[in-house]
């Protein structure tokens, strides 16, 4: 969604003079947030899921599947009780307009919290959110979690039909209709015609064909089909044996699953951001569901090559293939692509790219203080041009205004963000993981969220280090679209034996030193001391930042060099374990014996961890698998690589039946007895009063973190600071935050 900001939008004439101004400004604006939110600590590990619908219609007569252009219409309806409510009243759900007409974007109504239990909620949230949507629709119109309608700019392929516009409006698209982008919101509008407008043509956007039997070979499309003749570029960019895509909508029009964490503080955000960051490749692999478009079936499986081309507003020059003369930077990546560089100290020796970023804001920001890392990272953010700019907002505000700093961080749409805590709130620093595609049922969507939270937990709570070299979470970004990529392909990983730091706990250590197959992780169980040592029955263990001094294993800094630190694994081998490699899922169920769930909880994670187990064995098909077989198998299929509209809305209508669990969907074949859940909506009452106690117990913590800055003692940076550690230095009347020996 990004910043939705009100006003009247500049076009990219105007935009473009005041572009020199954002950047300057926006750089002022991270500096104050950095100093105002450097120490702040203590904050509990609350996330939340964020996800984008689609809405379809089925033609009761002809049962023709088209997407329904209604998010205008139904938004102020899903957005009453927030807008109604008085401040402070609890809200269930927050729902807010999306790139398209057909979509939205559903929240939970506040974050989940850090306990265990809060696990158990996730589906029920999601599962409430889908019922309000469907409450409100006409008869015959559905709200669908669907990464990608598979005739996405055909002709007619929305409701009420709405034909392309190849001479005017923002897009100039010969398949994608002006009325298909959400139209009560200059947003989208503005960004899709400056970015075509900065680019200097339209966005170029090539898949390759998935080449079947009668598919013709080479496959080239006549595109004066779908033009007057006025458009060459539509013949100049399509490449032969690929499909042509040539709008914003293509890519900001899919639907994906995205997940927010908090950290502790800003050092501990800044961990997760580089450990998440070796992970979004397998993950995105796993959640697979994009395998057609444009009424042709493809040779990937995502979205992520769609969308980052969508928004690719490089100019000939940035992209190198004209010689830098006008523009400033010679520009490798669409401003949507993987992570440039890792941000933590210890990521710093594992960036292995050379990283383009303005010299003069790198130059500022180390002048005003910040490390040379997140100078990088920003640095490199404010090599993007604002490409949306309000008239009422070109002048900030307030020494509190951070619009400058969220325009060009909003429009910078890396696989993971790193997010600052907004101005005047009690937020703390947070990153958003961001690659996953998005699954048909609610009990797949909270399985993904749910091991991407538990995986972050076992990372702070077994110390553990994922890092190999940028370059090769870049490779692996690329390999992760292929189709089958889950069962087939091979990506870079941290060897098993070098995940642990000397901060592991020693019986994570042994796991991963000396796992062999079929040899059970759970080498704690029964083992009391251990259990007590490592149990973080309240949640808190995650406060415990990790420190880059010594968090990293000493000989991965010294005689461990980064080329020396990664094999190469299947999907299979990461997820599940191999000889070589204990697995994520076995380290999640490690972690998890060390923390008590009631049963319910309990079973819903088993449930959820097999399913993402199955995926990456192959035993379950990924959705962009299974809709595949589904499109090749269909009788009016014939083996040329078209997605008719009949197959396409056959396709749709399973799609809603395996959803809905229809009876005529006697097992579904994405789950196969894995789908069910305890869910539940809200956790038990006891857990809730121990949430309670120790959130008034943070309160108090924070509160004398913040004695502590008020009285001039020095907080380190890369201190979080736990309860027991205040409590003693309240006892002792000494609050001065000492380093410790965790890592980053």
């Amino acid at each position: 969604m990004g910043l939705l900001t009100a006003g009247e939008p500049l076009s990219w004439a105007e935009t473009k003079k005041y572009a020199d101004f954002v950047r300057r400004e926006g750089a002022k604006q991270f500096v104050r947030l950095w100093r105002k939110h450097l120490n702040s600590t203590g904050a509990a590990l609350f996330w939340g899921d964020e996800i984008e619908y689609i809405l379809v219609r089925i033609d009761p007569e002809t049962k023709e599947a088209s997407l329904l252009l209604m998010a205008a219409e139904l938004l102020p309806y899903l957005q009453w009780e927030e807008t109604h409510s008085p401040p402070g009243t609890p809200i269930e759900m927050l729902w807010r307009p999306e790139y398209a007409a057909y979509m939205i974007e559903g929240t939970p109504g506040k974050p989940f919290g850090h306990l265990p239990e809060y696990l158990n909620t996730v589906e029920y949230n999601m599962q409430r959110r889908r019922d309000l949507v469907q409450k409100r629709l006409p008869e015959n119109c559905y709200i669908m979690c669907l990464t990608t309608f598979p005739r996405l700019g055909c002709p007619n392929f929305t409701y009420p039909p709405a034909p392309p516009t190849p001479n005017s409006g923002a897009s100039r698209s010969i398949f994608y209709p002006e009325n298909a982008i959400f139209g009560a919101h200059p947003r989208f509008k503005t960004l899709t015609r400056n970015i075509r407008e900065r680019r200097g043509s339209k966005v170029a956007i090539n898949l390759p064909i998935f080449r079947d039997v009668n598919t013709p070979n080479p496959f080239i499309e006549d595109l004066t089909l779908y033009h007057d003749g006025k458009d060459p570029s539509a013949t100049s960019a399509a490449l032969p044996d690929h499909v042509y895509l040539d709008a914003m909508g293509f890519g900001m029009g899919c639907c994906c699953l995205q997940v927010t964490f908090q950290g502790c503080c800003v050092s501990e955000a800044r961990m997760l951001y580089d450990q998440l960051t070796t992970i979004c490749p397998i993950v995105m692999a796993l959640s697979a569901a994009t395998p057609a478009i444009r009424g042709y079936l493809l040779d990937v499986d995502c979205r992520w090559g769609i969308i980052s081309g969508a928004v690719d507003d490089r100019t000939e020059e940035e992209r190198g293939v004209k010689p830098l003369k006008h523009d400033r930077f010679r520009i490798p990546k669409s401003r949507y692509d993987s992570v440039s560089s890792y941000i933590s100290p210890e990521g710093g020796p594992y960036n292995d790219t050379d990283l383009v970023f303005d010299p003069e804001i790198y130059k500022y920001l180390r002048d005003e203080g910040i490390d040379e890392l997140m100078s990088r990272h920003i640095a490199h953010l404010f090599i993007r041009d604002p490409i949306s700019l309000f008239a009422e907002k070109v002048q900030p505000s307030s020494e509190d205004d951070t619009d400058h700093f969220e325009n060009i961080q909003s429009t910078n749409w890396q696989s993971m963000r790193f997010k600052p805590p907004p101005a005047n709130s009690d937020i703390g620093w947070r990153v958003e993981f961001r690659p996953m595609e998005l699954q048909l049922t609610n009990f797949e969507n909270a399985a993904f969220a749910t091991f991407i939270v538990l995986l972050t937990r076992t990372i702070l709570s077994l110390k553990l280090n994922f890092l190999i070299p940028i370059s090769k979470v870049e490779a692996n970004m690329k390999n992760a679209v292929k189709r089958d990529a889950v069962t087939q392909g091979r990506f870079y990983f941290r060897k098993g034996d070098l995940i642990t730091t000397v901060a592991s706990p020693l019986t994570t250590t042994d796991v991963c030193r000396t796992w062999q197959r079929n040899r059970s992780p759970n080498l704690q169980k029964g083992n009391s001391n251990a259990r007590n040592q490592h149990a973080d029955p309240e949640g808190t263990n995650h406060r415990h930042c990790f420190d880059s001094s010594v968090g990293i294993q000493r000989c991965q800094l010294g005689k461990i060099r980064p080329r020396d630190s990664y094999t190469m694994l299947s999907i299979n081998e990461i997820i599940n374990g191999c000889d070589s490699f204990p697995g994520l899922i076995p380290l999640i169920r490690h972690y998890m014996v060390m923390t008590e769930v009631d049963p319910n909880t309990a079973f819903s994670i088993h449930q959820y961890l097999t399913l993402i187990g199955k995926r990456a064995s192959g035993e379950l098909p990924t959705a962009a698998s299974w809709m595949r077989q589904y499109i090749m198998n269909h009788p009016d299929y014939k083996q040329d690589s078209v997605v008719s509209a009949k197959v396409a809305s056959d396709l749709v209508s399973q799609c809603l039946a395996v959803t809905s669990g229809h009876p005529d969907v006697t097992e579904n074949p994405l789950l196969r007895g894995t789908s069910s859940s305890r869910t539940v909506p809200h956790p038990p009452a006891a857990t809730l009063s121990a949430h309670a106690s120790l959130h008034e117990r943070r309160v108090q913590s924070v509160s004398l973190l913040a004695e502590v800055a008020a009285s001039g003692e020095v907080i380190h940076e890369n201190e979080c600071g736990s309860e027991a550690l205040l409590s003693e230095k309240a006892q002792n009347n000494r609050f001065h935050l000492v380093e410790n020996d965790g890592v980053s």
